[in-house]
């Protein structure tokens, strides 16, 4: 039974969005009074306001012209609607009009909704909103109230004609050149601060530098701010001199306003040193590669104190690496959208592998860098089959999709659903050059300036269109591409993105999304349509959409069947029906772990690494969206041995004969991913140095985090001692190190192994990984002891290591309790058997996000000093940590725990087993709690 009072707020949990949506679904009738109705909002109800229409659901909306906030844009969308009456209230001086109310007529009550929401993007999905649902029989004296005061509204109103809306939209025109006049003056009067990426950058910037490092790298996405962080940490480090350099002049231009804006009263001149423009006498010098590497041994070698190398992924070309041998400056910062590796230098290896920061797409739109995006997945049209179709077989793809009839549904998809903005900035993904110029020609005819354009067109007539895209005053409104705008172009006003190439890689759709991500002036979001057809691989687009790096067949599940309902800020995903069932059942078919999924998952991401055999773990760094090269050591023991598996490569299957090497390899790729950075930090070390004292060790590691326990460090040095291995792990293990002295030595055989400049490449490469996974994973935070991060995931003889247990590792395993001292692991299976006839243990259970009933182990009893530490815990000072898993296994695969924090035991009964009601410590997020509790 419903609840007849409820409070919507705006929150992972859910929000108003969802609440209307739910509510017009189920309704007979419904009726609006809202100040504000922008298109950003409107947008998100459009599917339920045409489903409504479909079904001859009528409705009436007022609204009004209160403060000039209603967008014409929006009125006229709503005009559309032939189940929908819709008046304005013309509000003056002396009477304005507030209200957001949203009622519901249904067969036997009302459900009305009231409270400090309006119909815009904010207001509906992130703001935040108070609003009160309210369910009453239709006679009840309050529901006559609110249909009195409704009606009341209704006649004061006015009818929507093309007159009152043609003069309101000239009086918001003028409006607005007066706003752009106070802006002006108003602007100038900021000061300049930098945002949450940019202060995590300069701060973990700071910290290398502060433990004797000397160079950096920074991965942020496009239109994050990157060029403002740098300026900021400039400003910050203070260099007498300084260099940016940059590969593209138009890029150095922009860069040198933006330095002058942040460093503004400061006594610094700034100046260009390009083909064209040589500014010697400038403190601050912004150069084009090209003309930097024809000059430099002009300036003494520690001229610059500080140099920002930006599009670092460039770096590994000569260019670049001569000019960055030549010169020995203080500090180097690097920053790029997508390290790629260069054909010989890894861009990581150019910085020391020291990555200060990494922001992909999902971190980006959480703290509100990017703009958000309104995705709709479309059901493509009948006529287009793509089941059984190879999709790497391009020209056929592009035959199956090039039809008037899918044209037509295009354009009728992007009409309904209309974009942000006044004009049409538009950029749509093909297949191949001939689809693309299909398209091209296809949406000019219909009256949609189009153009085509592909990496066969110079970089002059791309710029040229790109610049008539850009402008509000040329009539070009779409260009049509299969590959340059995957990455590295900016065009800031696109307020549409079309998906019209079915998805066979995440890394490229989000590539593809993040085109239409920058923030511009006045863009509030941007319109993204997927058109999604029969191909065998649409639950790819599920991978990309979940903003998970690493994820498994559940949770996938529960974020498409819940339409991705944390997905952060206002961003919107919504898939229609039939694709969904699609996308469900095709995970439902998958096994993520089958050794032909990993293999073309594996050679997909060798595509787009130009062909070339991603060799190195690092290689999966660098781009959002790529596979988890976990799943394919856990296929060979190690990731070299799964390529040299894969490509059928003669010369790694020898290096892997050398059984030290192999040995070494394992151990270090069995690590991964790491839950805790010391062991690697420590070995990184060792790879340049002979030896590490404890001192050396924790000074290497505050490099990566904030703070560190001398036990924590003491403990790491018997782990690498192999001094908790068991016997049949010491025979498979070769020792690294040699351990006397509280100072750790290079073992004889790992000297003798890291000599070899092949075994130590790789030896080094996952030493680099395994840091920079975790840093991305665990940021710079310290958990103490145990060093345990919520919501993480876990296996049981992770907590071995991370709650310095000083035992043999291998023990910590067994029944669904473990102890160290007087920290209690509680370990729980929800389910006990994954598939439709599994058992589920009904006295394991969440009661709620706070609360979380458990059954002690089968032996327990109430007066065993083990049962009183338990039901006794918080008075006995025994910490319970609390991990949970919902399956043991999916596919074949033994599940990690999620570690869901500490808990104190509030109620108890029975004996062997007792029955323990937990309180947690933590509110469990809902997310998180919707996985762990959705059947999908």
């Amino acid at each position: 039974m419903e609840e007849n009072n409820k409070l919507i707020i705006n929150s992972n949990q859910g929000n108003l969005l969802n609440e209307l949506k739910k509510n017009l679904k189920e309704c007979e009738r419904f009726y609006f009074s809202v100040a504000f109705i922008n298109f950003s909002g409107l947008q998100l109800l459009l599917d339920t306001l045409k489903e409504l229409e479909s079904r001859d659901i009528k409705g009436k909306i007022i609204t009004t012209t209160y403060l000039n906030f209603t967008e014409p844009k929006a009125l006229e969308k709503l005009q559309e609607f032939e189940n929908i009456d819709l008046k304005v209230f013309i509000a003056n001086k002396d009477i304005g009009f507030h209200t957001k109310a949203y009622i519901f007529e249904n067969k036997d009550s009302y459900k009305i909704i009231i409270g400090s929401s309006n119909i815009t993007q904010s207001a509906l999905k992130s703001n935040i909103e108070w609003n009160v649902r309210i369910i009453s029989k239709e006679d009840a004296p309050f529901i006559k109230d609110v249909l009195k005061e409704y009606d009341n509204l209704w006649n004061m109103s006015s009818e929507l004609n093309d007159e009152v809306l043609q003069k309101y939209i000239l009086f918001l025109n003028e409006i607005k050149k007066m706003e752009v006049k106070r802006q002006l003056v108003f602007e100038s009067l900021q000061t300049i601060q930098p945002n949450k990426m940019q202060v995590r950058a300069m701060e973990n910037l700071n910290r290398l530098r502060e433990h004797g490092e000397n160079k950096a790298l920074v991965i942020a996405a496009t239109g994050t701010g990157k060029t403002y962080m740098s300026a900021f940490d400039v400003r910050q480090f203070n260099p007498k001199r300084m260099l940016f350099i940059v590969h593209r002049e138009e890029i150095l231009k922009k860069a040198k306003q933006t330095f002058d804006k942040v460093l503004k009263g400061r006594n610094i001149k700034t100046g260009l040193f390009t083909g064209n423009k040589k500014e010697y006498d400038a403190d601050y010098i912004f150069a084009t590669i090209q003309t930097m590497n024809r000059y430099y041994e002009e300036f003494d070698k520690s001229y610059f104190d500080y140099i920002v190398v930006d599009e670092a992924h460039h770096a590994a070309s000569d260019s670049y690496v001569n000019v960055m041998d030549y010169f020995n400056p203080k500090f180097t910062l690097g920053m790029t959208a997508t390290p790629e590796r260069g054909d010989s230098l890894s861009v990581f290896d150019l910085f020391d592998n020291n990555v200060a920061l990494e922001v992909r797409l999902y971190e980006a739109l959480e703290d509100d860098l990017v703009i958000p995006f309104h995705y709709f997945g479309i059901t493509d049209i009948e006529g287009v089959d793509l089941e059984g179709v190879n999709l790497d077989n391009i020209s056929e793809v592009a035959n199956r999709l090039m039809i008037n009839r899918r044209v037509d549904f295009i354009v009728d998809k992007m009409n309904f659903y209309g974009h942000d903005g006044k004009f049409r900035k538009l950029l749509g993904f093909c297949v191949n050059i001939e689809h693309a110029q299909y398209m091209a020609e296809e949406f000019t005819k219909r009256g949609i300036k189009s153009v085509a354009l592909s990496g066969a067109d110079s970089v002059t007539t791309r710029e040229k269109y790109i610049a008539k895209l850009e402008s509000d005053k040329d009539d070009l409104q779409a260009i049509f591409t299969v590959d340059i705008f995957n990455e590295g172009v900016d065009i800031p006003n696109i307020n549409t993105v079309l998906m019209l190439r079915p998805t066979n890689s995440p890394i490229i759709f989000i590539q593809q999304l993040g085109r239409g991500l920058r923030k511009s002036e006045n863009k509030e979001f941007l319109t993204v349509l997927d058109f999604i057809g029969n191909h065998n691989k649409a639950f790819l687009i599920s991978i990309a959409l979940s903003g998970a790096r690493y994820y498994d067949k559940d949770s996938l599940k529960v974020a498409v069947a819940t339409d991705f309902i944390d997905v952060p800020g206002c961003t919107n995903i919504q898939i229609d029906e039939i694709a969904k069932e699609r996308i469900l059942s095709q995970i439902d078919r998958e096994n993520f772990r089958e050794v032909k999924y990993l293999r073309e998952e594996y050679n997909q991401f060798k595509s787009l690494c130009g062909g070339k055999v991603p060799y190195m773990l690092l290689d999966y760094i660098k781009y959002d969206g790529a596979p988890d090269p976990i799943k394919f050591i856990d296929k060979e023991k190690t990731y070299l041995g799964f390529v040299a598996k894969t490509e059928k490569d003669e010369t790694l299957k020898k290096l892997l004969l050398d059984e030290k090497f192999e040995k070494i390899l394992k151990e270090l790729n069995g690590n991964l991913p790491l839950k805790r950075i010391n062991e690697f930090v420590i070995l990184k070390y060792l790879l340049e140095n002979e030896s590490i004292s404890i001192e050396v060790a924790t000074s290497e590691i505050l490099k990566y985090i904030k703070e560190i326990d001398d036990d924590s460090v003491k403990h790491a040095f018997e782990c690498l001692d192999h001094k908790y291995y068991d016997s049949s792990m010491i025979k498979q293990r070769v020792k690294m190190i040699e351990y006397k002295n509280n100072t750790l030595f290079r073992s004889k055989e790992f000297e003798e192994i890291i000599k070899n400049k092949e075994y130590r490449k790789y030896i080094e490469d996952a030493i680099n990984y395994g840091i920079l996974r975790y840093k991305n994973e665990f940021k710079e935070e310290y958990y103490g002891v145990p060093f345990l991060k919520l919501y993480e995931q876990y296996k049981m003889v992770d907590i071995a290591l991370l709650s310095n247990y000083r035992k043999i590792h291998s023990s910590f395993r067994g029944s669904g309790l473990l102890t160290n001292n007087n920290d209690y692991f509680l370990f729980i299976d929800l389910h006990k058997e994954e598939g439709i006839e599994e058992r589920i243990n009904y006295k394991d259970k969440f009661i709620d996000r706070n609360y979380f009933q458990w059954q002690s182990p089968n032996s327990t009893n109430q007066s065993s000093d083990r049962g009183k530490n338990l039901i006794f815990n918080k008075e006995r000072k025994i910490n319970l940590h609390l991990f949970v898993r919902k399956y043991k296994e999916i596919d074949k695969k033994v599940q990690p725990y999620i570690y869901i924090g500490k808990g104190d035991t509030v109620e108890y009964e029975g004996e062997k087993p007792i029955t323990m009601k937990i309180k947690l410590n933590n509110e469990l997020p809902s997310k998180i709690y919707r996985e762990f509790i959705e059947k999908v």
